[in-house]
């Protein structure tokens, strides 16, 4: 009879500073509490998140793999052999929901190759709390990620998604390395029609937290929000 599998747990983590139990519920703190092994996208925000919640086995005996975009897909499949020994193992971001704008797809998807059951878990997110606070279209939206760093290749870049928003009434989200933020802004402001709503979300779920859906016109009125080195979260709909 073959050996019962590990399940792997895919565990939200805050996305800013505010309290853990305002934004992750009990079941999952219990959860992360109880595991031993873990893949994480930085080790030492999870040790740090791990002590917060004070986990249940002491922080130097936890065993943790780690996963990030240099992460080779050899070293992924290696990742799978607890839980092909019946170990649970939990699955953490840096930060929001894992799997989510995060290289821990890598690992789900080799799971579901290997038959390994897979448990998400509810939590916070960036992407769908923009969104559900945006008023713009919740029925028809992609989430596009970063944008070419190089000025030109960006002003392009939005100008094709501005035409692909109007063209399916589609509403384009998309994030940028947060000291960039204000170029990312003003190329906006400057490339889109005036009718193009903006949304710009930062820093959801803390105590400073900013969002407001204005049109490019109205933008342009406005002085430039803060939100230099924050971490934001922009959204456009024609």
């Amino acid at each position: 009879m073959a050996e019962q599998k590990g399940k792997l747990y895919l565990l939200p983590t805050p996305i800013s500073d505010n309290s853990i139990d305002l934004v992750i519920p009990q079941k999952v703190i219990e959860k992360s509490r109880s595991l031993t092994h873990f893949v994480v996208e930085e080790l030492r925000t999870a040790r740090r998140y791990l002590s917060k919640i004070k986990v249940e086995t002491p922080i130097d005996e936890l065993t943790f793999f780690l996963l990030n975009e240099h992460t080779p897909q050899q070293e992924i499949e290696n990742f799978l052999k607890p839980l092909k020994n019946g170990i649970d193992v939990g699955l953490m971001s840096d930060a929001g929901l894992p799997s989510v704008a995060d290289p821990g797809s890598l690992l789900v998807e080799a799971a579901h190759r290997n038959n390994i059951e897979v448990v998400p878990m509810v939590g916070p997110n960036s992407l769908l709390l923009t969104l559900m606070a945006s008023g713009l279209n919740g029925q028809n939206f992609a989430f596009i990620g970063y944008l070419p760093v190089k000025p030109d290749l960006r002003r392009k870049k939005i100008r094709e998604l501005e035409q692909r928003s109007r063209q399916e009434y589609q509403t384009l989200l998309f994030i940028e390395a947060p000291y960039r933020n204000a170029k990312l802004f003003n190329d906006i402001l400057n490339v889109c029609h005036d009718q193009t709503r903006l949304t710009i979300a930062c820093e959801l779920t803390s105590s400073n937290q900013f969002i407001k859906t204005k049109t490019i016109k109205e933008w342009k009125k406005e002085p430039l929000p803060e939100i230099n080195k924050r971490n934001t979260v922009f959204a456009i709909l024609f």
